[in-house]
């Protein structure tokens, strides 16, 4: 099974500010749903509390260290080894980490992800949660959309997918 990442990320690496996105992105929000329909999603507490439920149509992994934690209709573990081990049994051939901050550097640092579906928001904004785009000399850009801002997007924005190399 492949680890993908999937994030919006501001040209800063801004992706987030108290807990919630900086941007409304209609087109983003679309691609997010046509990658990840039927995939297991793998997500920090945090995350999941600013979603606020599960998604449909996708089995959603919570990541705590609260041994006590409970969320209806939602998987919940403790550790992002134990978070995709769950979604390997889903019998899916991706499972997407979505999110936080903490959780996809710790992806990108243990090299668990294989794919990121980047939305990079042409924009430099204030927040308070970053992902460190990934340095190009271990990643192959696969494609590159650009979009403008329109009255629906209040922001340019470039969809980037990513492949690890040694893993085409």
């Amino acid at each position: 099974m492949k680890i993908s990442l999937i994030v919006a990320a501001a040209e800063n690496g801004v992706i987030g500010k108290e807990n919630q996105l900086l941007w409304r992105l209609p087109d983003d929000l679309k691609r997010f749903k046509q990658l990840t329909l039927g995939h297991p999603i793998i997500m920090g507490r945090k995350t999941y509390e600013s979603i606020g439920k599960p998604l449909p149509g996708r089995t959603s992994i919570v990541i705590t260290r609260s041994p006590s934690y409970k969320a209806e209709g939602v998987l919940v573990v403790n550790s992002l080894e134990l978070a995709i081990e769950t979604a390997r049994r889903q019998e899916s051939e991706e499972a997407f980490v979505i999110g936080g901050g903490e959780i996809y550097r710790e992806a990108l640092g243990k090299n668990l992800a294989e794919k990121i579906y980047l939305t990079r928001v042409l924009a430099n904004v204030d927040g308070d949660t970053f992902f460190k785009i990934p340095d190009e000399d271990d990643w192959t850009v696969e494609s590159h959309t650009e979009r403008v801002a329109d009255e629906r997007h209040e922001y340019a924005f470039q969809f980037v997918d990513l492949t690890r190399k040694g893993t085409l």
